[in-house]
């Protein structure tokens, strides 16, 4: 078997035991550190994976939110185009507010009526108004209640009383002046 370089140094004379023993250990210290950074680099990328994962999770999450909130609007505009009450040959103004601006929406006095006794509710699709039954209204309040504008509460409407002498005169709900 062949002798290594370093053997072969020693035996002719070239070097001594010292260098040679140094050299040595200078090899075993590279090897050791070697082996330390290999496992800190791999520490790194493990903890390097990690975050990605999480980041991805948190994208994911994110993405499918944004796709329900889609599912959501989509459902809502069906919805209200579905449902929609004709209102296009109306000559009464109804006063109604949309945040802070007072908003009209010209009706006939049968479908203003209808709104007054609540059962026909003003929703806002895109930037417009539309009358819809209560009922979808309730299906479009489940999902986003800021769709729905106005709906008048039934429950106080005016219960009639026999005996009161002011029944033949009634209270408008909407005044217009």
């Amino acid at each position: 078997m062949a002798l290594s370089l370093q053997e072969q140094l020693l035996k002719a004379g070239l070097a001594d035991k010292k260098k040679a023993l140094k050299i040595n250990k200078q090899k075993h210290q590279q090897r050791k550190s070697k082996k330390v950074e290999t496992a800190e680099s791999k520490q790194l990328a493990e903890q390097a994976k990690q975050e990605k994962l999480a980041k991805d999770r948190e994208l994911n999450q994110q993405r499918k939110l944004e796709a329900e909130q889609k599912a959501i609007t989509a459902q809502i505009r069906q919805i209200i185009e579905t449902n929609t009450v004709a209102t296009d040959n109306g000559d009464i103004a109804y006063n109604f507010t949309d945040g802070t601006k007072v908003k009209r929406l010209y009706t006939d006095a049968a479908t203003h009526k209808q709104v007054t006794l609540g059962r026909l509710t003003i929703v806002k699709l895109d930037e417009s108004y539309k009358l819809i039954p209560t009922a979808a209204a309730d299906k479009i309040r489940q999902r986003d209640e800021s769709y729905v504008i106005y709906c008048a509460d039934q429950s106080t409407a005016p219960e009639t009383d026999e005996e009161d002498p002011y029944a033949d005169f009634q209270i408008p709900d909407d005044l217009m002046w």
